[in-house]
């Protein structure tokens, strides 16, 4: 049987509070058998807290309302996400006080708690689990819908794969998309590389442009805000950083009692770009809403299939910026095909695509 997605729309009949998506994502909640699940349990909620000036990640109204109904069911939860304290949440109106939860780094503050469970997939060896998600007994991921350059698509599977571990996993993650590489004859040296680097990993020495792999994460914005294609990619095997991804997931995953997982993905302010970018550019489509399941590649199905390319807004696309001419829209934006993270989850044993979709009135 297909899996049940419940999904809460932004659409509205009338003028009135019940029609609203807060409202909407209230009985959601109640509809989800989440609450004699949570009962007398530690419950991690696993969602990015943005960094910089974004202002697209999930509006702190939907956190106070899990929170609460956590609470309201008698589990003891908290918020967490990796890079808490240089990433300033309090600024997006994400603090204990407005949304009822503490905030915790997945890996403490020094980013040195964390349980490794070893893998081998080419340059992935270490699945470094966030120590405080590893010890929850619940894990709800609470995943604001974007675009990806590294995987076209930042869902569920991206919250966690990305989201629970370790930089070194991370590192991991992101070698196996290749290397970086520099052609000096594109270089102006206008730094934009240097400036957008989240991990002091670049540099420029006696006029060449130096990379600290112990610090770089591979993430890509250098290559992403180069304005002359100076820095790009040594392989483009994003295949395989999808099927690492895939595995990353499962890793985590099986950490907890099955069961104690429930997935939960916000189609609001749905960007080009990953909210770890520290800003936030304009939606690419108009908002949807929010859907929800048991299981994971479903949930990440729906939300796909939901995000359509005669929606676009044109003014969520760079200008001047030329979109491909198949397949999803995240696919004609980063040239990657976003459903293929869907097959490596399935792979996994993770869940399957076809779902049965449940409006929530």
């Amino acid at each position: 049987m297909p899996s049940s997605v419940l999904f809460a729309p932004v659409t509205f009949s009338r003028y009135d509070e019940s029609q609203t998506l807060p409202a909407r994502f209230d009985r959601l909640l109640e509809k989800s058998g989440l609450a004699e699940r949570v009962k007398d349990k530690t419950v991690a909620i696993k969602m990015h807290v943005g960094s910089g000036t974004s202002y697209s990640t999930i509006p702190p109204v939907f956190v106070r309302k899990l929170v609460s109904f956590v609470k309201r069911a008698g589990g003891n939860c908290f918020i967490t996400d990796h890079y808490i304290s240089s990433r300033r949440p309090e600024n997006r109106g994400y603090s204990e006080d407005i949304i009822g939860a503490p905030i915790i780094d997945a890996c403490g503050f020094f980013g040195k708690y964390f349980y490794t469970k070893e893998v081998d997939f080419r340059s992935l060896k270490h699945v470094d689990i966030g120590g405080h998600i590893h010890d929850a007994d619940f894990l709800i991921d609470f995943s604001h819908v974007k675009g990806h350059g590294a995987c076209a698509y930042g869902g569920a599977c991206k919250n966690i794969a990305m989201g629970c571990v370790t930089d070194r996993t991370r590192r991991e993650l992101h070698s196996l998309e290749g290397g970086l590489l520099w052609d000096e004859d594109l270089c102006t040296h206008c730094e934009q590389c240097i400036q957008s680097c989240n991990h002091n990993a670049n540099r420029f020495r006696d006029g060449k442009y130096r990379v600290t792999y112990h610090n770089c994460t591979l993430c890509q914005h250098c290559v992403k805000v180069c304005p002359t294609g100076a820095i790009s990619l040594d392989s483009h095997n994003y295949e395989d950083f999808q099927r690492g991804m895939a595995i990353c997931t499962k890793t985590v995953l099986d950490s907890f009692a099955p069961g104690n997982m429930y997935y939960i993905n916000v189609l609001l302010n749905i960007t080009a770009v990953c909210d770890c970018w520290g800003m936030t550019t304009p939606a690419l489509v108009p908002d949807i809403g929010i859907v929800a399941s048991d299981d994971i590649v479903a949930v990440e199905a729906a939300s796909l299939d939901m995000i359509k390319f005669e929606n676009l807004i044109p003014a969520g696309v760079p200008q001047g910026f030329e979109l491909g001419t198949e397949g999803h829209l995240f696919q004609r934006l980063h040239y990657k095909n976003p459903y293929t993270q869907l097959t490596m989850l399935e792979e996994q044993g993770l869940g399957a695509r076809e779902y049965s979709l449940v409006e929530i009135e």
